[in-house]
């Protein structure tokens, strides 16, 4: 075997091989290259799918929402604990005294 020295390199395997569709190297996200089962792609399909921007952000405004109005009940909540109201009694007597639930 002779090796020529000729002013055109040969090719090596790795200059023949396709380089990665977008500039910094990175593959497309999700499983589109994975062999899975129907099943699978049926209950798992934001592992297939491109994310959607505007759903997201409609169910983040949506979730933020239900966050927000849980803490505004639990605080309403414990701000009408603590409630005076006046009791009369049958004598016609006035008393002030806490609301209680059924439960205390």
């Amino acid at each position: 075997m002779a090796t020529e020295k000729s002013g055109d390199p040969k090719p090596t395997a790795s200059e023949g091989q396709k380089k990665p569709s977008s500039p910094t190297g990175y593959r497309s996200p999700g499983f589109q290259h994975v062999q899975t089962t129907n099943l699978f792609r049926v209950v798992n399909p934001e592992l297939f799918l491109k994310p959607n921007k505007i759903v997201m952000g409609f169910g983040l405004v949506t979730i933020t929402g239900c966050i927000a109005y849980i803490a505004y009940m639990n605080a309403s909540k414990e701000n009408q604990r603590d409630q005076l109201y006046v009791n009369v009694s049958s004598d016609g007597t006035e008393t002030v005294q806490r609301r209680r639930s059924k439960w205390d």
